[in-house]
């Protein structure tokens, strides 16, 4: 395959939305890493990032997709690069140490420290033959048909009931599912509702251990909460996120004077747990106060993904919020 400077095709997005309903939708998984368009010809696999970037400098131990015995070459694939932690989801923390890395010496370390693999959902080009305008179904028939099985890579189940991939992805520690149209063709490089990712919303109860001030128009006020919870009944408090989407003006005017009675001088958590800038500039809280955040998941690093303010839980105790993943 003589050199190139751009992909064959731009990937196709999915929009933000709703779980659909109906028989006319099949549900992936969707998975946390680098989405990568596949270009496999004459012995060579070539890896394209989203941004059109030639990455496959950086994953040597995934090239071997060119010598995938039921691969009919011409072929394009679409997937995405993912790391797994110790509890088997993926983690985007870990994939960042290899993202930026194309020094072949620190590879040859990383490959074992942080190995990788491609989680295969598509199947654009077979045989030479563009398949752009075949339905999402037949594509992904063709591709659940392929002998391409390998340690690095893998095809990942689709789903007929939406709720029930749902339920695999927040089990799993993924970040949602991604519904797709049955009949949909392939729209390179655009963002289209005939596919359709869906996060789950998670709930929880946190402590509000400290806030951290403000910036921009939250000058002057909260800017966002340092979030605890305990270990075990009786445990340490750890802390698990912070938060501050969803936070009103009219909430942070209301906290001002009730948070100034439960100031202290040190964080209620283990301090090593946050930057020293930080812990200089932030106001602690004596552990008591209770809030309600949602959040779609668990980051690497035992921290809330993605939370937003919910209220106050003046209801439940604060010995009784529990890490409790």
């Amino acid at each position: 395959m003589s050199p190139a400077t751009s992909p064959p095709v731009l990937p196709m997005m999915a929009s933000l939305g709703e779980m659909p309903s109906g028989a006319g939708w099949s549900y992936e998984l969707k998975w946390d890493g680098i989405r990568v368009i596949a270009e496999v010809d004459d012995g060579v696999c070539r890896l394209w990032s989203r941004n059109s970037r030639d990455v496959s400098a950086g994953y040597p131990e995934l090239i071997g997709l060119a010598d995938a015995p039921g691969l009919r070459l011409p072929a394009v694939l679409d997937g995405e690069i993912v790391t797994l932690d110790e509890n088997g989801a993926p983690s985007f923390g870990l994939l960042q140490r290899r993202m930026h890395v194309r020094d072949p010496r620190q590879l040859r370390h990383l490959i074992t420290q942080v190995p990788v693999s491609v989680r295969l959902f598509d199947v654009l080009r077979f045989d030479g033959k563009w398949l752009l305008e075949a339905t999402y179904d037949d594509r992904r028939g063709l591709l659940d048909s392929l002998d391409i099985g390998d340690p690095f890579w893998e095809t990942p189940p689709a789903f007929d009931d939406g709720g029930a991939a749902l339920d695999v992805a927040m089990s799993t520690g993924l970040e949602g599912v991604v519904a797709k149209r049955r009949k949909s063709r392939y729209l390179s490089g655009r963002r289209s509702s005939d596919w359709i990712k869906i996060k789950p919303v998670l709930t929880r109860d946190v402590i509000l251990c400290g806030w951290h001030p403000g910036e921009g128009n939250r000058e002057g006020k909260i800017g966002s909460f340092y979030c605890g919870a305990y270990s075990e009944p009786g445990g340490d408090l750890v802390l698990i996120g912070k938060v501050g989407s969803g936070l009103d003006f009219a909430t942070l005017d209301m906290f001002s004077a009730e948070l100034a009675g439960l100031e202290i001088g040190a964080p209620p958590f283990d301090p090593s747990t946050i930057p020293t800038h930080d812990r200089r500039i932030a106001h602690w809280l004596d552990p008591v106060l209770v809030a309600e955040v949602t959040y779609s998941g668990w980051a690497a690093d035992s921290r809330l993904r993605h939370p937003v303010w919910r209220g106050l839980r003046l209801d439940i105790n604060a010995d009784a919020v529990l890490v409790d993943r």
